[in-house]
């Protein structure tokens, strides 16, 4: 298909200008879109993680392949029709989905929520379409989660975002069932930068679903996204993401979320895919009783590494947090587990609990546990646990004395290892990640 719009490759202020001229943007947006240029700028790349050998120069920043956003699947080009079909996106929105969105390069090519949402207030859009249709929502929120100057993708992402979603829920509403996107690079050298705000007022509830996954090029590709969430008075957000870039990608997310009083934020995080993937999403309880629950797992394969982890920050009395990371290296992969749990001075009876868990396939493969705990306040209560183990040849042997091969019963093991997470997933994506496992396992054992 012959693209509508592609930017050459390269970075500098003339391409942010032209993103927000071709998206008829305000002048606000295309102030912070400048001044987060200008962060980026100065801003160094992160010392503390993986090796980022990242030119900029080397990546287009804007590629749009359609003439604008659909609402039905038939209205779409017939490719990218295919493409989400094999997906198996708009089966899934027929059958138990609220919404859906699926974004295609650099732009939502197709959104859609249930009227009965619609009728209720319920807001389901790409975020380009809440900077026009809902400004003052959009202005109030965005940035104040994430500041574009928190580090140099955030600013990166603020200052080129496209796409991406914009939900709000409001006051009492729960949503019934969960509103997914999808994103998809269809692109050698492109970058693709979303910006996801989400916000629920007092007592709502939201689950949304993330999903992505990328072609397979001879050279690199950049996602780097920023997911803003604020979860007001008793609300409840869970939000799940299923990461599968291909292994051409760096996946480098900056996703927070302000929890105010007795709200409950949950992150499930599942990462396969990608070159190098850093992501470590954040609450920040800010309000009496609020808490969060951070469930993720990582398995990384041959020239993959996956540096991912949470930061929980408690900052009102009452909070309380659960994090439990498993993650599994095999073929000379490597995993990392980045935490931070914090607990200001007058957060009484704050309590924090972490599991960290590793499985080993092989003695080529790395795994490294970064926990780190700053408790100010006497009265609250924090724990960490960490374990790393070898795939137990004993275990193998049973199995296999029971009539199972070798491949099956160590798929058997590490499904077991992995339950606690794909429980908290629907059944659809659960039956969908177990899937995508299984192809990684292939082979893996040493």
């Amino acid at each position: 298909m012959e693209n509508k719009i592609r930017f050459e490759k390269g970075l500098n202020e003339d391409i942010v200008r032209r993103i927000s001229n071709i998206k008829n943007e305000p002048e606000w947006m295309l102030n912070f879109r400048l001044n987060a240029y200008k962060f980026f700028k100065n801003r160094p790349m992160p010392k503390w993680g993986p090796d980022l050998n990242i030119d900029f120069n080397e990546f287009s920043y804007y590629l749009k392949e359609t003439k604008g956003e659909a609402n039905r699947w038939e209205d779409l080009p017939q490719d990218i029709l295919e493409t989400y079909k094999q997906l198996g996106i708009p089966e899934a929105e027929k059958k138990f989905l609220s919404g859906a969105e699926a974004m295609f390069e650099s732009e939502v090519v197709y959104s859609r929520v249930r009227k009965e949402l619609e009728n209720l207030g319920v807001i389901f859009c790409s975020t380009d379409t809440a900077v026009k249709k809902y400004p003052d929502i959009v202005k109030e929120y965005i940035g104040k989660v994430v500041s574009p100057n928190d580090n140099k993708f955030a600013a990166l992402n603020s200052a080129v975002w496209s796409g991406g979603s914009f939900i709000y829920v409001p006051k009492g509403v729960k949503v019934p069932m969960p509103l997914q996107a999808y994103f998809r690079i269809n692109t050698g050298e492109m970058g693709q930068f979303e910006r996801t705000l989400i916000v629920v007022e007092d007592g709502g509830e939201v689950e949304y679903i993330e999903g992505c996954s990328a072609l397979m090029y001879s050279k690199a590709s950049l996602h780097a996204a920023v997911v803003e969430v604020i979860a007001k008075k008793n609300a409840h957000v869970k939000y799940i993401t299923l990461q599968n870039w291909t292994k051409n990608v760096y996946n480098l997310v900056t996703k927070r979320a302000f929890a105010e009083e007795g709200a409950y934020v949950e992150w499930i995080d599942a990462n396969i895919g990608s070159k190098i993937n850093m992501k470590y999403p954040s609450v920040y309880l800010r309000g009496k009783n609020s808490k969060a629950k951070i469930i993720s797992v990582a398995l990384a394969n041959s020239g993959q590494i996956q540096d991912a982890g949470t930061k929980i920050y408690h900052l009102a009395p009452d909070t309380s947090s659960t994090v439990v990371s498993k993650s599994i290296s095999m073929g000379g992969g490597k995993t990392t587990y980045r935490g931070l749990i914090y607990v200001k001075k007058g957060a009484k009876n704050a309590k924090s609990t972490v599991k960290c868990s590793t499985l080993l396939m092989d003695s080529i493969s790395k795994s490294d546990t970064y926990p780190y705990t700053e408790n100010n306040e006497e009265t609250a209560m924090t724990t960490h646990e960490a374990y790393v183990g070898k795939i137990n040849e004993n275990q193998i042997y049973y199995l296999m004395s029971r009539g199972f091969s070798e491949q099956d019963a160590t798929d058997m093991i590490v499904f077991g290892f992995i339950n606690e997470i794909v429980n908290e997933l629907p059944l659809e994506y659960a039956i969908e990640f177990n899937r995508l496992i299984k192809m990684d396992m292939r082979g893996a054992i040493a």
